[in-house]
């Protein structure tokens, strides 16, 4: 994938977080990817992830199958 323009990117914060800076992580739809970051530290580095690979990580986070307590 080339370089990817993040000056127009529409990040979403998730659901889960609280609004007191708490661990959280943003993503954005960059076709034909799924961008993520930190959002404490929005100008850090971004992770990039095929929409397919995001999709099945996901899935696997709703359903409690990643939970590492």
């Amino acid at each position: 994938m080339s370089e990817v323009d993040f000056s127009a990117v529409r990040w979403r914060k998730s659901s889960y977080t609280d609004g007191h800076g708490g661990q959280c992580v943003e993503v954005a739809e960059v076709a034909p990817a799924v961008a993520v970051r930190d959002s404490k530290d929005p100008e850090g580095p971004k992770l990039l992830f095929g929409a397919v690979a995001w999709h099945a990580f996901s899935q696997r986070v709703k359903s409690g199958r990643l939970d590492l307590i």
